[in-house]
């Protein structure tokens, strides 16, 4: 049994309604595995399908300039909503629905949860769907439960690696957050952008945990960067050139303050922001991310040199404190 719903029936329907001749297929990391299969069922419905081997990571992250390159008549995006609000070539999104039950890793998380009454519920798209389940369970064990419902992101609890504001939007009203979904990622965010304690409950091993020791070592990681930042002279202000993460104003503003106080600074722009990459830049005593506001804080300790968001700069600046920085702007 498949663990998602990639709608293959939709998906032959889209090609056949658009005439689509050569079809673009981009998944995610954890999806990349069915991309042969998929390949085959677009093959048969008549087009030519050409799958991405680059690396996507979100919404945010569409292979349209590939996708205009190759001449494709249609893209395929698996895994995310959408996000941006123009593309280069028609692409249609299939969310990848996961197709199991999450009760049983519900069911383990509730011992966890014991010490708290008031839970906030979040959890990724591929389980948007359970959530009024995963609502009455909570109710049932003598819980109240908020769903976040900001308006950034498609669905009511839905979160995205850069987007927690369904869960800001209720952390001052519950105690504790329910993350439902796979991995440790979407969770720590959770935990770093409200400041409350996140349990997870995850469906795919069936098991649940707390999130808070891994949490607690990547704010110590991000100040050790920012110490380091201080003592630096020479600052690359990473510029990124993916869709939905080009922000050169903002990295623009970046190198008029450093340029005020007597800092060298320089933008370098680059799609893939990844350690190999910026280890050749030996002259920057400093980067300053303005892509992917998630590689400043999961990643950082893999590159070479403190790799900051722009807001990390204003604390090693002296600008911003700590403790605004944590209540208002580390993700």
């Amino acid at each position: 049994m498949r663990q998602f719903d990639f709608e293959e029936e939709r998906v032959k329907q889209e090609i056949a309604k658009s005439k689509a001749k050569n079809v673009l297929i981009q998944l995610p990391e954890g999806l990349k595995s069915e991309g042969l299969r998929l390949a085959k069922i677009i093959e048969k419905a008549g087009a030519l399908p050409i799958v991405s081997a680059d690396p996507c990571y979100g919404a945010c992250d569409l292979a349209s300039a590939e996708a205009e390159s190759l001449g494709v008549d249609l893209m395929i995006h698996y895994g995310h909503t959408k996000l941006l609000g123009h593309h280069l070539v028609p692409t249609i999104y299939v969310e990848a629905r996961a197709v199991g039950k999450v009760d049983s890793a519900v069911e383990k998380a509730l011992p966890l949860l014991k010490k708290w009454t008031r839970i906030g519920l979040v959890t990724t798209v591929q389980h948007v769907q359970t959530l009024d389940n995963v609502k009455e369970i909570l109710l049932r064990s003598g819980k109240t439960v908020a769903v976040g419902d900001a308006g950034n992101v498609t669905y009511p609890g839905q979160i995205v690696g850069c987007d927690y504001s369904n869960a800001k939007s209720v952390a001052d009203t519950v105690e504790a957050f329910l993350f439902v979904g796979g991995g440790r990622f979407h969770a720590i965010g959770v935990t770093l952008a409200t400041s409350k304690p996140t349990i997870v409950a995850e469906p795919y091993e069936d098991t649940a945990f707390s999130i808070e020791d891994e949490a607690r070592k990547t704010l110590r990681r991000r100040w050790a960067c920012i110490e380091e930042a201080r003592r630096a002279k020479a600052f690359a202000i990473v510029v990124g050139l993916k869709l939905g993460q080009k922000r050169l104003e903002r990295a623009l503003e970046i190198k008029e303050k450093l340029d005020s106080v007597g800092k060298t600074a320089c933008l370098i722009s680059v799609r893939n922001v990844t350690p190999e990459v910026l280890m050749n830049f030996g002259a920057f005593d400093c980067f300053i991310n303005t892509a992917c506001p998630r590689l400043s804080l999961d990643d950082s300790q893999s590159f070479c040199k403190p790799l900051l968001s722009a807001d990390e700069l204003l604390v090693a600046l002296g600008e911003l404190s700590w403790g605004d920085f944590m209540n208002k702007y580390i993700l």
